[in-house]
């Protein structure tokens, strides 16, 4: 617990809730950037810890002063408050939480990402209700916030993935794929045929991970050319769990409907073939698409296009954008932001010497076939995008396996790393 203080001055109090709102809405970014490793991670997330910290020695002060901003600042003002309540103990104040979330959707996810953040230790006796509440909201937070901490919630499950609510339907099935939970495999296919399609969209997801990908595949298909973010999270794992003939001919065959070509060289990069490689050095002269060319040949051959030389300048300031640093407070990333612009004819020359030790109809991901020790170094060294692939072949390789949680507090993760050895 953390000494309050006597008297907060508070204008410091409020710059420190300001912050926090705003490093908050720049970490959902940063879980899912292209440039950040975990080191960055961690710098970053350090910065938001001293921030809540600040916060959190104010006591009652920044209390009322982060339930303010829920209304004011929505999910950033929401996280900081749930943060505070959890770290105080605050009951009263969570309630007030649970019941503004309960009436405004977006306001959910940060809720829920205020019992990522907490310790454990700060949630002991504040699960155990709400797994066992007939509200299914809080039923769902609860379930959450076991997902995010690594915990099997044991028997619970079971229950929530028979539950009549959809949300906590969903949130089960995807906890059940993501805790590898492999004996609720069976309620995961039965559910592919959910009335509600984000419960079919989470079954076809966990099916996958515990080990029956072909089961799942249909599944994944219906849903991978949504433009959500679970639509996206279905294309990227449909084209790992597919045979590599086949995630090839079924992005061929759905290339003419992609709204434009921005997936598909992603997908060329899931896929991991060698075969696209002289498409995607071509494409690194148009400057649309000429960094994620670049991303996806790098997903393939595990090359780090900075640290060879193989990049040039960007097309003039206005293409460069703001800065990518971490710790500048004025970073507005967009997908491409962070990565680096290729110049085709070094990476081209580059290919002409090395690609000779990359085999046609192999499936490469970050320069070698997927396997466990690969996926882990990977898991450990990468970039965020690289990480959270990882993770998921980690699971698709050894059914049973929790999925890595990437998004999780980076000090967190590192324990989570060195326990794994």
């Amino acid at each position: 617990m953390h000494a309050i203080s006597e008297q907060p001055l508070p204008h410091i109090v409020a710059q420190h809730a300001e912050e926090a709102v705003l490093l908050f809405a720049r970490r959902a970014a940063f879980v899912n950037a292209p440039h950040v490793g975990l080191r960055e991670l961690g710098r970053f997330d350090e910065r938001l810890a001293a921030h809540l910290d600040g916060l959190a020695v104010a006591g009652g002060h920044a209390q009322a002063l982060s339930m303010n901003a829920v209304l004011a600042e929505g999910a950033g003002g929401m996280f900081v408050a749930a943060v505070l309540a959890l770290d105080s103990g605050h009951a009263a104040h969570l309630a007030t939480l649970f019941a503004l979330a309960e009436g405004a959707a977006p306001l959910r996810p940060a809720l829920a990402a205020g019992f990522g953040w907490v310790s454990g230790q700060r949630l002991k006796g504040t699960i155990a209700p709400l797994l066992r509440s007939d509200d299914a909201f809080r039923h769902a937070i609860g379930l959450a916030a076991c997902g995010m901490h690594q915990v099997d919630c044991g028997n619970v499950l079971d229950t929530a993935l028979a539950h009549a609510d959809a949300q906590v339907r969903a949130r089960a099935l995807r906890m059940a794929g993501e805790g590898g939970r492999t004996d609720a495999l069976p309620a995961c296919a039965a559910a592919l045929r959910d009335g509600d399609p984000a419960c079919r969209l989470w079954a076809a997801r966990s099916v996958a991970l515990l080990g029956k990908p072909a089961q799942a595949a249909a599944a994944l298909q219906a849903g991978a050319l949504e433009r959500t973010g679970a639509g996206t999270r279905a294309f990227r794992l449909l084209l790992k769990v597919l045979a590599l003939p086949d995630a090839n001919a079924w992005l061929k065959a759905v290339a003419p409907a992609l709204p434009d070509r921005r997936l598909l060289v992603q997908g060329a990069g899931v896929c991991g073939d060698v075969a696209y490689v002289p498409w995607l050095i071509r494409l690194m002269d148009e400057p649309p698409l000429a960094r994620l060319a670049g991303e996806a040949f790098a997903t393939i051959a595990g090359v780090d296009i900075a640290a060879l030389a193989l990049d040039r300048p960007p097309p003039g300031a206005a293409a460069a954008g703001p800065s990518d640093d971490p710790d500048d407070d004025d970073v507005a990333m967009d997908d491409d932001e962070g990565l680096p612009w290729p110049d085709g004819a070094a990476v081209g020359a580059w290919w002409g010497t090395n690609g000779k030790r990359f085999a046609p109809g192999v499936r490469y991901f970050m320069g070698q076939p997927p396997a466990v020790a690969h996926c882990r170094g990977v898991l450990r060294d990468g970039a965020q995008r690289q990480r959270i692939a990882a993770a998921e072949y980690l699971c698709l390789l050894q059914p049973g396996t929790k999925l890595f949680q990437t998004a999780a507090p980076a000090w967190r993760q590192a324990r989570w790393l060195n326990a794994m050895g």
